[in-house]
Order: C-alpha cells, then sequence, then structure tokens
C-alpha cells in the first residue's frame, strides 16, 4: 500500500485549534504550577493547587486567573501547531524506509520538541511573568518580611511592556532566556510522549488498519500527556525558575542550569523537584486529549476541503 501523504496545512490548522481551546479549558491549573514551582522555603503562600485559585480569585478576581492568557493563546497556535506538525512530518519520512521502529518514533518525538522551542521559549519566558506576577504582589501584601525594604509596588507590567523591556536591555536573547532548559524539557517530553501515544492508540484500533475510536485516542493522549509531563517536572521547575525575573528578597536567584539544580537540591530538597508535576499533569493530559481527537475529526481537512482545488 503507497504511503500517505500528509498535509502539513491540515496538520497545523489541526495543532493551533487544539492548542486554543485545550489552553482556555485548563489556563488555571497552569497559573497554579508556574506559582506553586516558584514558590521557595520561607516564601510559602500557597499550600496546593486549591489553595492558589482560591487565594488568586479572592485577590485578584477570577480573571486573575487567566494572567498571561492572551500571550499563551497567541502564540500556543504555532507552537502546537508546529510540534504536532512537525512529529507528523518526521515520522512520515522515517517511515519510507519501512517498519517506523520505537527508535524512529522517539527520533521523530526529539525532531518536534526540538522544532518547537522557536515559539515555546519566548511564549513561557513572558507568560510566567505574567502568572508570577500575581505571586509577588500577593507577598508584598500578605508576607511583607519577604520584600526588601524600600520597594514601591509597581503596577503588573504588561507583556508588551515586558518584550519592549526585554529587548531594550537584552536583545533578542531576553526572549530565549532559558532556551537551554526548555530543549531539556521538550526534546525528552516529545521522546516519551509521542511513541507512547502512537503505541497506546494502536491498541484501540478497529481492525489491522483501522483507525482508532475518537474517544480512544483522547485516553491514549490523556495518559501519555500525563505521563511524559511528570517525567519532565523537575526540569520544568528549573525552567520556570530560570525564566523567572522577579523574586521576593529572600528568595534564590540562578546563574544557570546547574547553579539552579544545586541551589534546588542544598536549600529546599529533591521534593522541590516536583513542585506543580500534578498541576502539570491536569494541564498536559487534556492538552493532548483534545489535540488528538481535533485530529481524529479532521478539523483542519474539512476547513481546507472548501478552498478551491488547483487543477492540473
Amino acid at each position: 500500500m503507497a504511503d500517505k501523504q500528509i498535509s502539513l496545512p491540515a496538520k497545523l490548522i489541526n495543532g493551533g485549534i487544539a492548542g486554543l481551546i485545550g489552553v482556555t479549558c485548563v489556563f488555571p491549573i497552569d497559573l497554579a504550577k508556574t506559582r506553586l514551582q516558584n514558590q521557595q522555603n520561607g516564601c510559602r503562600l500557597y499550600t496546593s493547587m486549591s489553595d492558589c485559585l482560591i487565594k488568586t480569585i479572592r485577590s485578584e478576581g477570577y480573571f486573575g486567573m487567566y494572567r498571561g492568557a492572551a500571550v499563551n493563546l497567541t502564540l500556543v497556535t504555532p507552537e502546537k501547531a508546529i510540534k504536532l506538525a512537525a512529529n507528523d512530518f518526521f515520522r512520515h519520512h522515517l517511515s519510507k524506509d519501512g517498519k517506523l521502529t520505537l527508535l524512529k518514533e522517539m527520533l521523530a518525538g526529539c525532531g518536534a520538541g526540538t522544532c518547537q522551542v522557536i515559539v515555546t521559549t519566548p511564549m513561557e519566558m513572558l507568560k510566567i511573568q505574567l502568572q508570577d506576577a500575581g505571586r509577588i504582589a500577593a507577598q508584598r501584601k500578605l508576607m511583607p518580611e519577604t520584600v526588601a525594604a524600600g520597594t514601591v509596588e509597581a503596577k503588573s507590567p504588561t507583556a508588551m511592556q515586558i518584550t519592549r523591556q526585554l529587548l531594550k536591555e537584552k536583545g533578542i536573547a531576553g526572549l530565549y532566556k532559558g532556551l537551554g532548559a526548555t530543549l531539556l524539557r521538550d526534546v525528552p517530553f516529545s521522546i516519551i510522549y509521542f511513541p507512547l501515544f502512537a503505541n497506546l492508540n494502536n491498541l484501540g484500533k478497529r481492525g489491522l488498519d483501522g483507525p482508532a475510536p475518537f474517544y480512544v485516542s483522547f485516553i491514549a493522549g490523556c495518559a501519555a500527556g500525563s505521563t511524559a509531563a511528570v517525567a519532565v517536572n523537575p526540569v520544568d521547575v528549573i525552567k520556570t525558575r530560570l525564566q523567572s525575573l522577579n523574586r521576593g528578597s529572600t528568595e534564590d536567584t540562578y546563574s544557570g542550569v546547574t547553579d539552579c539544580i544545586r541551589k534546588i537540591l542544598r536549600n529546599e530538597g529533591p521534593a522541590a523537584f516536583l513542585k506543580g508535576a500534578y498541576c502539570r499533569a491536569l494541564v498536559i493530559a487534556p492538552l493532548f486529549g483534545i489535540a488528538q481527537v481535533i485530529y481524529f475529526l479532521g478539523v483542519g481537512e474539512f476547513i481546507l476541503s472548501f478552498l478551491p482545488k488547483k487543477h492540473d
């Protein structure tokens, strides 16, 4: 049987739509994850995900849970589109010479994870500043001892203000702070996620060549996503800490990945690397479950079917 030619524009549309829907649904949990990961010993404002969300609503209102959502919604479309489309592209070309082995599946995932950091790093950089701004403001009110003497309370910055400041002070490299940690997170994530999803999804296929039902794709996406998310959570903690620009006076600053690892182990212990792990699993599971359902339904292909066909 001839290889099925993949439609890159359709994959990009599917990835973008999936990202928009998924982020809208789970963004408050992602905000809780960022704030929990940025907490250091002696500055524990939140005790759990639910405590974080309750305090956020009380101090910032309902829409406080969506701080940074505009950045994520703007950039998640190209990010998810690149990730999912790149994996399909690499799988398609790696399978031309025969069976797609587990090693080839992992290579395809590695390629997808590497491609996506072009968009992921600046998106995460801006999103983390906006998400963590409420934590810093709450610390000023509830834990004034963590704020340096003479510090003036500043108005929460906008994404454009942060972007202009970073570009002015550090150039384009400012937006790519934490690139190494982002690569260390996203490449292993994709290496784990895509092969695991493909093999779980194959278990529910109808017959030898038939597609799996949409609910199997959803469950496989959720299971693979949450597994990969927890596996790379230690690197996600490091990435979040490195990309955070504002801290309390008693919180550590880090010069790089190894310095961050060393200080976290010394001051907070190994358990700190699992901060926000269940939040991240709750974010990633439905995000990728939804993505796989969008792919299954072929929304991108449906949209493109309305465009005029080219005739040779």
